[in-house]
């Protein structure tokens, strides 16, 4: 078993509910299992001009390798209609694999962790509400990275079930 977060993000066809079925879809994973979901919060868009963002992070535990469990994910995408036309473009839902246990991976299909995870509010704040105490595969804390990581724009949004 391995311990995966998922960072999830909408900006397309109701954001909200994207990123709320999602959870439900991820607890669904065959060998995985749903152990926690961050706050859902809202954030400015990344690249071109495009409506704001819904984002969270979820934590799975999973007996699934690395790849099977992108393969997954991307099959969750595509049953929410996710088109892939511009790089940073609208989404109806984007999944993205953020750490796998304390692997580090980089292959072609798969760079783990994610390579922009550090630098991201609408990533670090949702990984804090689930594990404040993480440490990165090479032993940077969560803290330090927050502490550098302006919220700017980041709105947690009322608790919603």
């Amino acid at each position: 078993m391995a311990l995966a977060y998922i960072g999830l993000g909408s900006n397309l066809e109701d954001p909200l509910a994207q990123v709320k079925r999602a959870f439900a879809e991820l607890a669904n994973i065959p060998q995985t299992s749903l152990l926690a979901r961050s706050s859902i919060y809202s954030s400015h868009a990344v690249g071109p001009e495009q409506p704001d963002y819904i984002n969270a992070v979820a934590l799975l535990d999973t007996q699934l390798a690395p790849l099977a469990l992108l393969d997954a994910l991307q099959a969750i995408e595509q049953a929410h209609q996710r088109v892939r036309i511009q790089h940073w473009g609208p989404r109806t839902l984007d999944l993205d694999l953020l750490l796998y246990g304390d692997q580090i991976i980089a292959e072609e299909r798969l760079r783990v962790p994610h390579p922009y995870l550090t630098q991201r509010s609408f990533v670090l704040y949702p990984l804090a509400d689930i594990t404040p105490t993480l440490q990165l595969p090479d032993g940077t804390p969560l803290a330090a990275l927050l502490s550098r990581c302006p919220a700017d724009g980041l709105l947690r949004l009322p608790s919603l079930a």
